[in-house]
């Protein structure tokens, strides 16, 4: 056994021609590792290739070429052993209506084989604050109940991997901060957690290791810290005591006056030093009430990638 999760190797995946559309390369020679015990994020904007990757994990979707081995078993060889390996939460709830969660849950644990006395219903549904609704069914439950649901459903088999496809979309605050804590308590259990999501932000606070994936390609594969460190791009906001004017600047800094008076100077931290900023401003006879200053995020470095392409 490798310390990866995922090994991911010449991945490709070509949609055939239809009457209405020419033939669609989807993936074009993915290579991906995914760590052990990782919450990983997959980000990519619309169209990327995301879900095609999914869907292939999943066993739903046949690649064109390439290998993929899902905790050591590869998809060829052993496909039941990989399959067992992974669990998907789907990003669309597709949820029969006439089944109650603990009915949900025991039909898709038997799916997988799981024998009743192994089962974890209760567990699980303890896990998705699902309890008080055990039995009533899935048609009565809310938007967000039914998203827990999904949850539950890839956890049924015990999976030693959890594919989370934009979980939190479109869901209230109170359902993601569950979803995250419980995303955190597997985690902390050992399980790997591989995410996708528009939350830029999110996958910030999440993800130890990121991939963006763009054209069906990866362009980038890093860790979020290193990611975040790519751009040296820095930001100093600055209050004035009193109303003021952006003073005159050089080429090397860009300013901007806010609606509250505040102003903007933006640099590069590599070639730039704060002290500069601030004595541009001192010069420019500007009294500072306060100062603060802002790092590049991963939105940045998403788009600073992704328009690259």
């Amino acid at each position: 056994m490798t310390d990866n999760a995922i090994e991911i190797s010449g991945l490709k995946k070509t949609y055939a021609a239809t009457g209405r559309s020419p033939a669609k390369e989807a993936l074009k020679g993915i290579d991906l590792n995914i760590p052990r015990g990782s919450i990983f994020g997959l980000l990519g904007p619309n169209g990327a290739g995301k879900s095609t990757l999914i869907n292939i994990l999943a066993g739903l979707v046949v690649k064109t070429e390439g290998s993929v081995k899902i905790w050591g078993f590869d998809q060829d060889t052993n496909p039941r052993q990989s399959r067992a390996s992974i669990g998907i939460m789907p990003q669309e709830p597709h949820l029969d209506p006439f089944f109650t969660p603990a009915g949900s849950l025991d039909v898709q644990a038997g799916l997988y084989g799981v024998p009743k006395a192994q089962r974890k219903t209760a567990e699980i549904l303890e896990l998705i604050g699902l309890t008080d609704k055990a039995d009533a069914y899935a048609r009565s439950l809310s938007g967000g109940m039914r998203r827990r649901l999904l949850l539950g459903k890839a956890l049924v088999h015990s999976p030693q991997i959890l594919v989370l496809d934009e979980p939190t979309a479109g869901v209230d605050i109170e359902l993601r901060n569950m979803l995250w804590q419980n995303v955190r308590k597997l985690n902390d259990e050992g399980m790997t957690i591989i995410l996708t999501t528009h939350y830029l932000e999110e996958a910030e606070a999440m993800c130890d290791d990121i991939a963006i994936i763009n054209h069906g390609e990866v362009i980038v594969r890093d860790s979020t810290a290193n990611l975040l460190g790519q751009l040296d791009s820095k930001t100093l906001v600055i209050t004035p005591d009193t109303p003021a004017n952006l003073p005159d600047l050089p080429n090397t800094i860009t300013g901007q006056k806010l609606d509250n008076g505040s102003l903007t100077f933006t640099y590069q931290s590599t070639t730039t030093p704060a002290d500069d900023v601030l004595n541009i401003v001192r010069n420019a006879g500007i009294t500072i009430k306060d100062v603060k200053t802002q790092q590049a995020d991963l939105e940045d470095v998403f788009l600073s990638l992704t328009s690259a392409k």
